[in-house]
């Protein structure tokens, strides 16, 4: 049974996985390099705690019992060395995730099962570096931006991890609460991505091409398609519809959308402008450095109230 999670890297997303873990009473070790990187995680942990809070998502009383499950460490063996389950949300880089995980090789234990956060890299080159015995426990578990808020994992079974290790891994995101997605192909982007950047694609061409303006294109999507998404899947939609509608619909509009096979341009010249989206104060739309905090804050509260209704359509 897994009762040790180890997490490597406290950035975006190692900070969130650590945070779920420790507030459903998981030990968590949490590893940096960079000691300033692991205060500034703890720190926006408590902050995303007491919004959790705030939202009577969870008590007041939980977040401490929750930050003190999670341990800093700047010393890797000693961070991952007793840990059941050790899952790594570093840089998207090949060759760091192949030294990364001939290290964890030989710090843990032989039964530790290892874990990459990653959707774009493929899981068999990142298994290169270590013992073929371990390559039977090692899998993708990729979370979704934010961790402690998205229900989303989607977990890798492709072929190399018997179904007990599977199972194992599956019942430990069961008991924090997450919605497992079962990947069969080693493909770039795993599903939920795939789907994701389907839809972007569009909504990019539809403001190149001058069709509508952000903030209606965002309306179309979130009163329309997605405001059933939220509880019902595209194959459920589609069954409802009647598969003859679909058929017919597809026929008439798929050959004049966009079926680019790189980025959009107009995309790309956002970020030639250095136009990154909030972040910068300007993507599609501007962002007022001053009303940052708080349209960030009203975003998390968005997916929290989100989270506490989707209870009801699992």
């Amino acid at each position: 049974m897994i009762k040790k999670i180890g997490v490597v890297g406290a950035g975006t997303m190692g900070h969130g996985i650590a945070e779920t873990f420790a507030l459903y009473g998981y030990d968590v070790k949490l590893y940096d390099t960079n000691a300033t990187v692991l205060t500034k995680a703890i720190e926006l942990i408590k902050q995303e705690l007491e919004l959790l809070a705030e939202e009577q998502f969870i008590s007041t009383e939980a977040i401490q019992p929750a930050l003190d499950r999670i341990t800093l460490c700047t010393d890797l063996r000693e961070a991952v060395a007793d840990r059941d389950y050790v899952i790594e949300a570093v840089p998207e880089i090949m060759e760091l995730k192949q030294n990364l995980f001939k290290q964890l090789d030989g710090f843990c234990a032989p039964e530790t099962i290892f874990a990459s956060n990653t959707s774009s890299l493929p899981l068999k080159p990142m298994m290169e570096l270590v013992s073929e015995k371990r390559k039977k426990r090692m899998m993708v578990c990729h979370w979704y931006n934010p961790g402690h808020l998205m229900p989303i994992v989607e977990m890798s079974f492709f072929g190399n991890m018997p179904p007990e290790v599977y199972k194992e891994v599956e019942t430990l995101y069961q008991s924090i609460k997450k919605q497992t997605v079962k990947v069969l192909k080693d493909v770039p982007g795993l599903v939920a991505n795939r789907i994701q950047q389907g839809v972007a694609r569009e909504v990019f061409s539809i403001i190149e091409q001058g069709i509508a303006e952000p903030e209606d294109i965002d309306k179309a999507l979130k009163f329309g398609p997605a405001f059933r998404y939220a509880t019902t899947g595209q194959l459920e939609v589609a069954d409802f519809g009647g598969l003859d509608i679909w058929c017919i619909v597809g026929d008439n509009l798929l050959k004049v959308m966009d079926n680019s096979q790189c980025a959009n341009t107009l995309l790309r010249q956002k970020v030639k402008e250095g136009k990154l989206g909030i972040k910068t104060g300007e993507g599609f739309y501007k962002y007022a450095p001053e009303d940052i905090p708080e349209i960030r804050k009203k975003f998390m509260k968005k997916l929290i109230h989100q989270l506490k209704a989707s209870a009801y359509y699992v």
